[in-house]
């Protein structure tokens, strides 16, 4: 039986060269996967079933990786081609998610004519940034400037997509001016949480310990807590949008978050590998997460079956008592399954090893979140003070 089709925009990440990447990020968690490229006529099944499958006008194609930059110019091209082929009425936008070194005049003019949304992989100032992030032996911080001066020069829309890990959490203003220096307007933080078992990064549910470069608890409330009132003191509302504010915000009056880490329920990050693959989520490419291949079953199918229907409901029916009780649960409803391997304090399994950070945050955050949503003439769906 099919669940709830239809419920739900269709949303797949497409991966053209899988995990392969011309970098060699301390924290990534995608570098163990398949390095498999994608073909051209999967990438016509794919382009066709996914504007099929829409039920709305609009359609989002996201190239994600790896690096996706690794593929030619001529293959996004023909994706495009594709794309006007199939779209029988349907707007298209597309967006990219790259770590901006391999970025050229020649791809900004692409990306610009064809008004590509892109997401730049940077960790804050050379010192933060290069700890992390390396190219070739070395830091690659010069070489993502260089790529997000070229985005500027040819007018490309783009945002930053940052993550907090154990060295930068401890920096929160260097960071955000940074940015507000960058002139980028948009930005996405996402704490680095990797557990380990020897070298290989272990998939949600086994045992492992979280790794060196992972932010702490701690670490991660104070930095929401100072960043965010730097964003207030800054009167930056309105004007630098980030991200996890407004989800929060969103989750304070009973709106859709637009976060997945903060939706009541998962399911809206899928994605197809280069080999046809789909996956119910991202983070869980791993073979107990596999719904199929689209080369024996349609997307429609897979992304509506009882399997992504347990998998989308498991954030909701899997959370420990600790979280039934706290007065914060509407706010994250758990946060992402990935981070639940922490045992609550009746010692149920399942409590999100960020807790403690999160309630820091919306506690310290509660006065003015009730402020905003008086100020959009919106009552709060809770008010803890």
């Amino acid at each position: 039986m099919v669940a709830a089709p239809f419920g739900h925009p269709v949303y797949v990440m497409l991966k053209p060269v899988g995990s392969t990447c011309n970098m060699a990020c301390n924290y990534c968690y995608y570098r163990n996967k398949g390095r498999q490229t994608l073909g051209e006529e999967l990438l016509e099944e794919f382009t066709r079933q996914y504007i099929e499958a829409q039920t709305q006008r609009d359609v989002l194609f996201t190239w994600h990786g790896g690096e996706p930059l690794l593929r030619p110019l001529s293959f996004y091209r023909r994706a495009l081609e594709l794309q006007r082929h199939y779209a029988r009425g349907h707007h298209i936008d597309n967006c990219l998610q790259t770590n901006g070194t391999l970025l050229t005049d020649e791809w900004c003019e692409f990306l610009s004519e064809n008004h590509f949304l892109v997401g730049i992989s940077i960790d804050g100032p050379q010192p933060l940034h290069d700890a992390y992030r390396h190219r070739a032996g070395k830091g690659s911080y010069e070489d993502v400037m260089r790529g997000i001066r070229l985005l500027q020069k040819h007018g490309v829309e783009w945002n930053a997509m940052a993550t907090v890990n154990s060295l930068n959490a401890d920096h929160p203003l260097e960071f955000y001016h940074f940015f507000k220096e960058t002139g980028c307007q948009f930005l996405q933080f996402t704490p680095v949480v990797e557990r380990h078992a020897g070298a290989r990064i272990v998939s949600p549910g086994e045992a492992g310990r979280v790794a060196g470069f992972s932010v702490s608890p701690t670490q991660w409330g104070r930095f929401l807590c100072q960043l965010f009132d730097e964003w207030l003191r800054c009167d930056d509302v309105g004007r630098v949008f980030v991200q996890i504010f407004d989800a929060t915000l969103a989750n304070w009056v009973g709106a859709e978050p637009g976060l997945c880490s903060l939706s009541p329920t998962c399911g809206s990050a899928t994605v197809m590998e280069s080999d046809g693959s789909v996956y119910a989520c991202d983070h869980f490419v791993f073979p107990e997460y596999r719904l199929g291949s689209i080369h024996q079953q349609t997307l429609t199918q897979m992304l509506y079956s009882e399997q992504q229907g347990r998998f989308g409901q498991q954030k909701l029916t899997a959370l420990p008592r600790q979280c039934r009780e706290c007065v914060f649960c509407f706010a994250c409803h758990g946060e992402c399954p990935r981070n639940r391997f922490v045992s609550d304090r009746y010692g149920e399994p399942g409590l999100n090893y960020l807790c403690e950070g999160y309630r820091q945050f919306f506690s310290h955050a509660a006065p003015t979140m009730n402020q905003m949503a008086k100020n959009l003439n919106l009552s709060p769906f809770q008010a803890p003070v």
